[in-house]
Parts: C-alpha cells; sequence; structure tokens
C-alpha cells in the first residue's frame, strides 16, 4: 500500500487588511480586491493558510470594553460587517484584541457569538501606558526597565489565563524599541518564565513573529531563550508576519523557518471555529 503523507501548511494567521493609519477607513479595504491582493502574496510565499485579524480598537463596539482615547480615536467602523465581509472570503476570521484586566467579562460579551476561527490575544497597555506607541509611551519618566518588564510578563500570564484567546501574539513585544529604551540587565528569562507558566497551563498557543524584523528592535518574535522554554514545555506554536501591507505577508519567514527548526519546532497550529490542529511546516 502505498503511504500517503500529511499535507504540510505554512500560515499566516495574523494579517491586518489595512495600515495602522488613523484614516485607513474599512470601505477601501475590506473589499475583495484587497484581499486578492494579499492572497496573491500568499501564493507567492507558498502559504497555504491566511488569517485576518483586524485590531479590535478600529471597532465602536470595542469603546463597550474600555475608553483609552487612542481606543476612542480608532474606534469608527462596525464589528459584525467586518465578520461579514471576511466570512464571505475564503480568509480565516480572526481578531486581535488587546488583554485589559480586569475588562475580561466585557471582551468576552463582544467575542461571543460572531464565529470566528481564532482569536488573537495581545498586551499593547500597561495601564494606560502603551509598550509600543510613542503617544502613550510606558518609558515616559525613564521608568525602571525591570518593572516594566515584569509588569509586561505578568499581563501576558493573565492573558494567557483568561481563557480568551486561542493564539497569544508577538509575545515579548516589549522589547519592540530595541536599543532606544532601557531593558532589564542580565539573563531575561527570569521574566520569560513568569508567563511560560501560565501559557502551559492554559494550554494556549503562541506566535512566533516576524513582525519584530521590521520594527526597532531587528527580531523575531520571541526571543530565541523564551521559545525555547515554551517548546520544551510543549507549548503549541502559530507562525505569522503582522502584515498590515500586502508586500510584507510572509515577510522574513526564510529566518523564522530556520529557528523554528533550530528549536525543534515540525508542526504549526490551524485553526476552524477556535478548534485547533497541528500541521506538519511545509514547504521548507
Amino acid at each position: 500500500m502505498n503511504r500517503v503523507d500529511p499535507p504540510r501548511v505554512l500560515t499566516d494567521l495574523h494579517v491586518h487588511l489595512r495600515p495602522d493609519d488613523r484614516d485607513a477607513r474599512a470601505a477601501e479595504h475590506f473589499s475583495e480586491a484587497n484581499a486578492e491582493r494579499y492572497r496573491a502574496a500568499a501564493r507567492a510565499r507558498g502559504i497555504e493558510e491566511l488569517g485576518v485579524s483586524e485590531h479590535v480598537y478600529r471597532f465602536r463596539d470595542a469603546l463597550t470594553v474600555w475608553r483609552h482615547p487612542l481606543w476612542e480615536s480608532f474606534a469608527v467602523d462596525d464589528l459584525d460587517e467586518y465578520c461579514d465581509f471576511v466570512r464571505g472570503t475564503d480568509l480565516r476570521l480572526g481578531i486581535e484584541a488587546d488583554f485589559i484586566p480586569g475588562r475580561e467579562d466585557r471582551l468576552a460579551n463582544l467575542l461571543d457569538g460572531r464565529g470566528w476561527d481564532y482569536v488573537v490575544g495581545s498586551v499593547h497597555f500597561l495601564g494606560d501606558h502603551a509598550v509600543d506607541t510613542d503617544e502613550y509611551d510606558v518609558w515616559d519618566g525613564a521608568r525602571d526597565p525591570d518593572e516594566v518588564w515584569r509588569r509586561y510578563f505578568q499581563t501576558l500570564g493573565e492573558a494567557a489565563r483568561s481563557g480568551l484567546y486561542d493564539i497569544l501574539a508577538h509575545p515579548d513585544l516589549v522589547k519592540v524599541w530595541g536599543a532606544e529604551r532601557p531593558r532589564p540587565e542580565g539573563d531575561l528569562r527570569r521574566f520569560y518564565e513568569i508567563a511560560v507558566a501560565p501559557i502551559v497551563d492554559a494550554g494556549v498557543a503562541i506566535e512566533v513573529s516576524t513582525a519584530g524584523l521590521r520594527k526597532h528592535v531587528g527580531e523575531i518574535y520571541p526571543a530565541r531563550s523564551f521559545l525555547d522554554m515554551a517548546v520544551d514545555a510543549g507549548v503549541p506554536i502559530a507562525l505569522s508576519s503582522d502584515a498590515h501591507r500586502p508586500q510584507d505577508v510572509g515577510f522574513g519567514y526564510d529566518e523564522a523557518l530556520e529557528l523554528l527548526d533550530a528549536v525543534g519546532v515540525t508542526e504549526l497550529c490551524v485553526f476552524e471555529g477556535r478548534t485547533r490542529r497541528l500541521e506538519p511546516i511545509g514547504p521548507t
């Protein structure tokens, strides 16, 4: 009997159909023509599983969760219209939903009943300050780097424990500014382990994201030592680019695949209806 090899897959599950500009409206970017630009870029890079995960704060519905000034300035679109558009395509339907401590029930209500394929959790804010936005920079006032990093990874662990998410995005985003912001001295694994333990307990996947290669830090999220800890503990891995333009779909995947091979990852997460399965990585 001939042996049938299992399907092999490359994914990009964390993709945005529009740039981060405040004036980038849904009417322009939630279109079949724009979706095809992303599909074409994915096909050119051998990516079979393509999913859209728009920022939750781009939607008016998100103001029922949190009314931060940044969210209020972006929240102009209708969440159900977004879901209807993506459901009319062959793209996977996701959402990137910030974790806001104390607002878990409100976010659960927003997510409920909308037929997601997966929900991506992210930590961009520590209180009212952002780890990756100049306008609300957490580093204003020469903050102690140990304090900022500890709070970041504690919050990431809380996000895992919340049960709201299928994937945790760019899990060491706090490093995004690279040398332009302070970094703790010594072995950073003392911070990573704060998050890895609850991630393991929750059974949530983490994202290997090439977005950091396009940022000031110039490296993949997460750091190799974080990824080693997670993989050794059996954490499932999702692969994404966090693209906000078609040309960034699959960006830096050669480097990402080398990293995944080096740490022994042979399978990637694929989602449908918030059910996760693992598929062998390919093509290599």
